[in-house]
Parts: C-alpha cells; structure tokens; sequence
C-alpha cells in the first residue's frame, strides 16, 4: 500500500487527505496546533464559540463531493444552514444595501442607490457567468505545471479582459459608486485588491448567486471537525500537536517527513498544506532547488494581513444579520493604503462577522458571538509592535461598530480577545503576518503562482492558499482536486 503524507490540517490538507484515502493511499496528517483546521481554528471562551474564519462557505458541491466519492453523505456529519442575506452592506451615511441572490429583492436594492443601473448589473451578471465558466468549472482544479498551460488558457483569459481589474471592470458595467464597491469587495475575502486583482475573480459572483453563501450548524469548525471524522471513517490518521520540522529529501526525492516530537514517517509522497514560504524556506531546507524556489517567492507580493476583535455581549441582535460589511469613507485610498503604503489608517472598512443570529447555541442563552475583522498591512510592509498598538486598535474598531450599530457595547462585552498579523506569523508560520499567502494578482496566478507539484521534486506536492487557483474555501478544495489527481497519477 502506498503511503502518503499530508501536512497541516487546513481545508485544503484535509481535503487532499480525504481523496487520497478514498483511492487507497494510506494517509497521515501531521498538524502542528491542538485542533485541526489551519486557519478555521476555534476557541470555546466563557460558553462562547468563536470560529477564527474562514466563515463564508460557497460552492458547496465541492465539499459534498468529498463524501460522495465514497457512496457517503455530508449530511450525515455535518449541517449547512444557508444564510441570507449573504451580506448587508453598510455606508457611514447610513446607506444599507442587502446583497443575495434573489432577483426581486436585488433588483429593488439596485434600484435604490440608481435605478439606472440595473440593466448594468445585468449585464455585469452576464460577464461574471462567462468568467466563471472559464476560471472556476474549466480552470478551478486544472494544475498549471508548465508556461504551456499558461499559453493554452491565455486566449479565454484575454477574452474576458483578465488584465483589468474587478474593480475597473465593475466600473464598466455601473455608475453609482457604493454598487461598485458592493459587486467588487468579494476579493478581499480572498486577499486581493478590488484595484489590482485580475477581473477574472468576478466569478466569484457567479459562484455565490448560484450556490448560495452557507454557514455550518455549529460554526465553520463543525465542518473541519466532520470532514476530520470522514477522513478517519476511510483509514486514515491524523497527529495533532507535533509539528513538522524536515520534509526528508534524498537527492532529488522525499523519504519522509519528522517531527518536533521526534516521530519520523518514511512515505512514497508528501504534500504540504502549511504555508508557501515556510514549506520551501523551513521543512524542505536541506533541499538545494526547495532554496532556490524560496528565494524566488520571496520577491513575491504576498496579501495583508489581518486584526481580528473576538467578542461575546449581552444581548441579542435580529437586526444585525449573520454578514455585514461596514465600509469606511475611503475605499480605494484605503485600500492604497494597506496593499502599497504599509499605513495603519485611521480609517478602516470592517466584515462583521454575527454567527448566533443563524446558531444562537454559538453563545450562551441571552448573549451574542461576534467577530470584527480589519484589512490590515502585513508585517514586511508595516514592521509594527503589534502587542502596544493593537488594545488601541482594537478599541478604535468596536468604538465604530458602537456608533454604528450597538451604542453600549463596551457595557455590554462580557469576553473579548484579538488576533493579530503577530499571530498569523508564529500560529501558521505565515511568511509576513500575511492572511491569503501570495496577492492574487494575475501575475501571480496560475502557472505563476505555487505548482501543485514541485518542478524538482516529483513526489512534492503542494496544496492551498499558495497555490492554483488560491485562497478561499472553494479555491483550496479546488487546489486539493487537482494535487490529488496528479497524486494518484504518479503513484500509480
């Protein structure tokens, strides 16, 4: 029986592992932390669950398939609850826009910022269908191993404009500006500037109007847990609190993987899930070409990080619904301002994040869970002392959620804790504090971003936020399809 081994139990890892499994590759995950999940860890604090995120859960076939492939039924682990609106948007002069996918109701959202431009969004609809078509059913799980795919995809890409922004082409299609904000904010949920990021990432329009934005029953750690369960189901295992420190390398080749602990594993393939820069630069150091590669995505822009405020409060609020985002007054001189200046503004933009309107068991009985998240500048751009700035920054954030939502909420916090670009570094050994890993720009993507499989060490693999197609829930289950696929090819 062939053996695999698949580090750090994120999404992508432990989808990866779950398909491996299910073909007959005996599999071990090997997770640093206490829990699994990566960056969907979980804290349970005073009765309170508070889900570290990813929270937006789409495309939800592509979760449902890693049970279907062996005759199960996700249902049976775990319980999506679908959530709308997907998001209310929110202005500081009190303008709310509630985003979804029902045609009546958007129609007459569109219409209240500018009547004229809902035959714009149509049209705009229409142009994220296409993207979609071409970068997510067609390209979504296909590695890019060599220029030749690049070349092969290119005419699709040039097709649908790929070299602008979402932002500018958005723009192209409406006039009023906060509807160019709501229909171009969503890839700053997978890291990118709306002012950068290749207007291919419009699909994920498309991805949410027709497979809905979900929540699991019990917080995104319930699916994690579920899909740990499914996996163990199959055979295989997974072993918590010991940290990878070598993927073994002989020549060019890997032979196993060791351990903190001092547990070694000889294995026929390895496949990381940690972070890019860490998996090149730290496990595979011994590797001459692994440095080569890691000098190389050094020079490479890498997505902001994130401060995030965890809070419990008394009280319940059916009138804050599971997503809000609250933009600031700035949006695209904020953006500059995270993404290229490395400045902390005085201003920000928040995702709220409001899981006990959909699962009050999130909370004790009469009280709320919340999170608040900010775009913040990673640390190779704002080199901070985040342990003194970040009380007064988490300060400044729930003072503007109180002028804008919940005017006592220092009254009525009862537990509260951040987490901050100084987390991200030392929890997930993610280069620079970042929260997406590689800026999904199109120079960056594809073939230029992270292969799923090593140029130099064929029985390497990658999968995750670095690689193709990049962050988010859909892009590293998508990444773990197309790692496996060449998995199971080359050890066939």
């Amino acid at each position: 029986m062939k053996t695999a081994a698949v580090i750090g139990s994120g999404f992508g890892g432990l989808a990866l592992a779950i398909r491996l499994q299910a073909a007959g590759i005996s599999t071990t995950i090997l997770e640093s932390r206490d829990k699994p999940g990566g960056r969907a860890y979980y804290w349970e604090r005073d009765g309170h669950v508070f889900d570290a995120g990813p929270t937006v859960i789409t495309a939800p076939e592509s979760l449902t398939e890693l049970w279907s492939i062996t005759g199960h039924d996700m249902a049976q682990d775990v319980t999506l609850d679908p959530v709308s609106p997907f998001y209310r948007l929110n202005w500081p002069d009190g303008t709310n826009f509630d985003y979804s996918n029902d045609d009546v109701s958007l129609k007459a959202e569109i219409g209240k910022l500018d009547p004229r431009d809902i035959e714009g969004y149509r049209k705009f609809l229409d142009y994220s269908a296409g993207v979609y078509q071409e970068g997510y059913v067609k390209l979504g799980h296909v590695p890019f191993l060599d220029f030749a795919s690049m070349i092969k995809a290119a005419p699709a890409l040039m097709k649908h404009q790929a070299w602008r922004s979402v932002y500018s082409m958005v723009s192209s299609f409406v006039k009023n500006e906060k509807l160019r904000q709501a229909l171009s904010f969503h890839t700053l949920l997978v890291g990118g500037n709306p002012m950068n990021t290749s207007a291919i990432y419009a699909l994920i329009h498309k991805l949410e109007r027709d497979g809905g934005v979900w929540f699991a029953r019990g917080g995104t750690n319930r699916l994690v847990a579920g899909m740990v369960k499914h996996f163990e189901r199959l055979g295989g295992t997974i072993r918590l609190n010991d940290a990878v420190t070598s993927i073994d390398t002989l020549g060019d080749k890997v032979t196993g993987v060791t351990t903190a602990s001092g547990y070694h594993i000889d294995v026929d393939a390895a496949a990381s899930n940690a972070d890019i820069m860490h998996s090149y630069r730290d496990l595979l150091k011994t590797s001459r070409s692994a440095q080569r590669t890691a000098n190389s995505l050094e020079k490479k822009k890498y997505s902001p990080s994130l401060f995030v405020v965890h809070f419990g409060i008394k009280g319940t609020w059916p009138g804050i619904p599971h997503h809000m985002i609250l933009f600031g007054p700035r949006y695209q001189g904020l953006l500059a301002d995270i993404y290229d200046h490395g400045v902390l503004p005085k201003d920000f933009s928040l995702y709220l994040h409001h899981p006990t309107i959909t699962d009050p068991s999130m909370a004790p009985p009469g009280h709320s869970t919340f999170y608040a998240l900010a775009p913040v500048p990673h640390m190779g751009k704002f080199p901070a002392d985040w342990d003194q700035i970040g009380p007064v920054f988490e300060k400044r954030i729930l003072d503007e959620i109180g002028r804008r939502l919940i005017p006592d909420i220092h009254e009525r916090i009862t537990t509260k804790f951040s987490y901050m670009p100084t987390n991200f570094a030392t929890d997930l050994n993610a280069h620079l504090g970042s929260a997406f890993s590689l800026e999904p720009l199109l120079t960056q993507s594809a073939y230029f971003r992270g292969h799923n499989r090593d140029d130099h060490i064929p029985n390497m693999y990658l999968v995750g936020a670095g690689t193709h197609p990049g962050a988010g829930i859909p892009g590293v289950v998508g990444s773990a399809k197309a790692t496996a696929k060449l998995m199971l090819e080359d050890l066939r």
